[in-house]
């Protein structure tokens, strides 16, 4: 089993045995899916509406919005 630590800002980070065998990179989007109290990574397409339910939301899609909700 790979390991990480939870900080006190309750971030993680990937350990690089799961980035490679995700391919994971800077930018890249999870996912998570809870199944039997185990919660699964995977990497996620952000346009693809199966794996994001806000892919198809537009409302907020200038840069203008992209930089104000950032950080959340």
């Amino acid at each position: 089993m790979i390991h990480a630590r939870l900080t006190p800002e309750t971030l993680i980070a990937i350990p690089l045995e799961v980035r490679k065998a995700l391919d994971l990179k800077a930018g890249d989007f999870v996912g998570y899916d809870i199944e039997n109290g185990a919660a699964v990574l995977k990497k996620i397409n952000p346009n693809d509406p199966f794996e994001n339910p806000f892919a198809t939301f537009t409302e907020w899609a200038d840069e203008l919005d992209t930089e104000a909700f950032r950080d959340l």
